[in-house]
This record gives C-alpha cells, sequence and structure tokens, in this order.
C-alpha cells in the first residue's frame, strides 16, 4: 500500500498556465517546511506531503504543464476532469483524491499565500478542526468587487441557518475527519465555505491581507457571483421561501384594504376612474407573484437536480511521475475507504522517491 502522507494540498486549477510553476513551487516549499516542522511530534519524514493539482476542463496548457510538474515533482498528483464542472465540483474531487492526515484547500492564483500554512498548523497542533483564512484585505480587485462581496456575506450571514464566518473563501487546513464528513455530504450544488462551517468541531480563523492574482484574469465574472451567491443561499437557509409567504401575505391584505375601499366608495355613489392607478397595482402585484414564484422554482430546481444522482464529477486521467491511470466513474460516489484503495489501485508500479532534490519546478 502506498505510503499516506501526512499533508495534502488540494488546488483547483481552471486556465492557469502562467502561474501554475510559481505556485507550485511556493506551494510545495511552504507545505515541506509545515511537515519538517511537524515531524518530531508526528514521525514523519519533513517531504511527507503530496500536492494534488485538480485541470477543471481548462482550455490552455493548464494540464501539460500538470503533467510536466507530476513528472519532475514526486509529490504531485495531477487530476483531469473530463469537462469543466465549475470550482466547487472541481476543489470537491482534489479532496476525494487526497490522503493526508491533515488538509489545505488552495486556489492556484496565489491570492492565498501558500505560505500561511506555517501559521496554520501550529493552530492546528494546539487542537483546531478547521483553520480557515479571513480576509482583512483584498488587493488587486475593484470596488465592485468589493462592495458586492462584502454585500454578499453580509447579507449571508444573517440568511444562512449556520454561521458562516464573514469574509472567509475556500481557503482553510481541515483534518482528516472533517474531510471525510464533508465528502459523505451528497449534495450536487456544492458551497464548501459552508457545508465545513455545518459540520461544526473548533474551527479557527486566521485573518491575513489576500494578494492581487499573479497571473491571468478572474475566473469568476458577475454571472457566476450572481449564481454562486444563489447556490450559497438556497443552500444554507429556508429563508427567501419565508419572504415571499410574508409577501404573499402582505399583498393579500393590500388587495382586501383596496376591495373595502372600492366597495365603500361605490356605496357612497362615487365611481373612481383611472388606468393608471389600476395598471400600477397589477403590475405590483404580479411582480410579487413573479419574485415569489422565481423563489420557489430555484428550491425546486435543486430538489430536480439532486433526485437525478448524476456523478458528482467525473474524472477523466490522472497521473502521478510519468504514468496514467484512470478511475472508475463512480469514484466521486465512493466511502471514504474505497476511494483510497482506488487510488493505491490506480497506480501499481513502486511508491516514486520522496525526496525533492532533483526536483524542477520552476
Amino acid at each position: 500500500m502506498a505510503q499516506v502522507p501526512f499533508l495534502s494540498i488540494v488546488a483547483p486549477c481552471h486556465n492557469e498556465e502562467e502561474g501554475l510553476r510559481e505556485f507550485c513551487r511556493r506551494a510545495a516549499a511552504a507545505a515541506a517546511a509545515a511537515a519538517a516542522a511537524a515531524a518530531a511530534a508526528h514521525s514523519v519524514a519533513g517531504d511527507a506531503f503530496e500536492l494534488i493539482l485538480v485541470d477543471d476542463g481548462s482550455s490552455d496548457r493548464t494540464w501539460e504543464i500538470i503533467s510536466d510538474l507530476a513528472a519532475d515533482v514526486p509529490q504531485v498528483l495531477g487530476v483531469r476532469l473530463l469537462r469543466n464542472h465549475g470550482h466547487q465540483l472541481a476543489a470537491t474531487a482534489g479532496l476525494s483524491a487526497s490522503r493526508g492526515e491533515r488538509v489545505l484547500l488552495i486556489d492556484a492564483d496565489l491570492q492565498d499565500p501558500p505560505e500561511l500554512l506555517l501559521m496554520m498548523m501550529p493552530i492546528m497542533e494546539r487542537g483546531a478542526d478547521v483553520v480557515y483564512g479571513q480576509r482583512t484585505r483584498r488587493q488587486g480587485e475593484s470596488w465592485f468587487k468589493l462592495a458586492s462581496a462584502s454585500l454578499f456575506y453580509r447579507a449571508l450571514s444573517k440568511l444562512a441557518s449556520v454561521t458562516i464566518p464573514r469574509d472567509t473563501g475556500d481557503f482553510r487546513l481541515m483534518r482528516r475527519r472533517v474531510v471525510d464528513i464533508l465528502l459523505a455530504m451528497p449534495e450536487r450544488d456544492r458551497f464548501i465555505r459552508g457545508m465545513v462551517s455545518w459540520i461544526g468541531g473548533r474551527q479557527v480563523a486566521l485573518p491575513y491581507e489576500r494578494d492581487a492574482r499573479f497571473a491571468g484574469t478572474t475566473k469568476y465574472p458577475l454571472r457566476k457571483m450572481i449564481n454562486f451567491a444563489l447556490d450559497a443561499i438556497t443552500s444554507f437557509s429556508t429563508t427567501p421561501l419565508r419572504i415571499s409567504t410574508w409577501l404573499g401575505m402582505m399583498s393579500a391584505g393590500v388587495a382586501i384594504a383596496l376591495l373595502v375601499y372600492t366597495f365603500v366608495r361605490w356605496l357612497q355613489g362615487e365611481t373612481v376612474t383611472g388606468w393608471s392607478s389600476i395598471m400600477a397595482a397589477v403590475s405590483a402585484f404580479s411582480a410579487i407573484q413573479l419574485i415569489c414564484i422565481g423563489i420557489i422554482g430555484e428550491y425546486l430546481g435543486r430538489l430536480v437536480q439532486e433526485s437525478k444522482r448524476r456523478p458528482m464529477f467525473m474524472v477523466e486521467t490522472i497521473v502521478r511521475g510519468s504514468e496514467h491511470a484512470e478511475l472508475s466513474i463512480a469514484f466521486s460516489e465512493m466511502s471514504a475507504s474505497d476511494r483510497r484503495t482506488a487510488l493505491d489501485a490506480a497506480f501499481a508500479s513502486e511508491e516514486p522517491p520522496r525526496s525533492q532534490k532533483n526536483s524542477r519546478i520552476g
């Protein structure tokens, strides 16, 4: 059986060819230093880690670079998805392939510095189950992105049924048991930071300043940001349904008041003609009805998608060293033990050497 690493670093990648080698260099250096610092307490070698790079259907040379890195760096495991599944499912695929006792989830754009791992590890040594990065500043982002992100996190904190820390992303270090619980949660429309908060345990914030992107452009345009916000809110709150109920009750109350007013004026022998007021009332009630139907439709659509039970993600190939292998299409639905067995069986060759002395990361 393959040696189980002490630390896994999981990084979803989508069109990250420009900065991927630099990310690998910095992440590997941080992982080696962090594992070495914990070696005495856990009796592991200083480089007992793995770096899992997940290609989420990239259209550039991301997969070619991942393959080259896997050939050059023994600790790199490349996972190529069959198509673009989106950031949250790509992260889930990487977590599913991880074997470490501690797992760091981080984006490959270097906005979240991998070196913060060295500060996260001591906090986990003191008993934390999750150590998550909490942004104090966000460099290199527009005022609109900052304002919309601030509005989203504050609205989510008011609506969500669980406490989700503000100004946090998916950048976090987790214990193995937390990762296994997370992977056992079956929903397809995933909001990982909220799901980790729902799991509970001792979760500790690490404040930091988020850097600007090292290279490339953001993979979250306005459309994806809105969809992500809808997924987050509908995953962890039924408050919008209650709001639609209250809107309906308010509309009904206003309609009854208008009927009473109209009847009283009719008894007084007064008739009021007003096309504009009638159209305004009809338009207002119609808008409220459509909003309520739309809210219900969001939840109903999620139920339909979940009921189909399609695979959460599909892996085209995985690569370690120069060896490529395939995983079962049911890999995403396997239990934690079955996934580890499948990963061990994927590469029949001997475990690659753990030394990094001849690695060519840069």
